[in-house]
């Protein structure tokens, strides 16, 4: 949608640390409960509740059981942001 990817994806477990220094990201939950790693604390979202991480700061998502989310973010987003590592994949590929 104009400059940006809207991506279904399915989380289970914890992800890496990261940040997006450019760019913002929305996560939005579908199915499930998750929860987004922060420095000063974690932030819980249940179904139907909608975060944006802004661009910069460091976040780790994870979640205990299968969580269905929708992630919005500017064409050419990186999952890992800024570090690169077995979990990164190719700018716009799905994962």
């Amino acid at each position: 949608m104009n400059d940006y990817v809207l991506k279904l994806a399915k989380i289970l477990g914890e992800f890496v640390w990261h940040q997006h220094a450019t760019m913002d990201e929305v996560f939005l939950v579908i199915e499930g409960n998750m929860i987004i790693e922060l420095r000063d604390g974690p932030l819980k979202l249940e179904k139907g509740e909608l975060c944006v991480v802004p661009k910069g700061l460091e976040h780790k998502p994870m979640a205990d059981d299968e969580c269905l989310l929708l992630l919005i973010a500017p064409i050419g987003t990186r999952n890992t942001g800024s570090i690169a590592g077995e979990r990164t994949a190719p700018a716009d590929a799905w994962i």
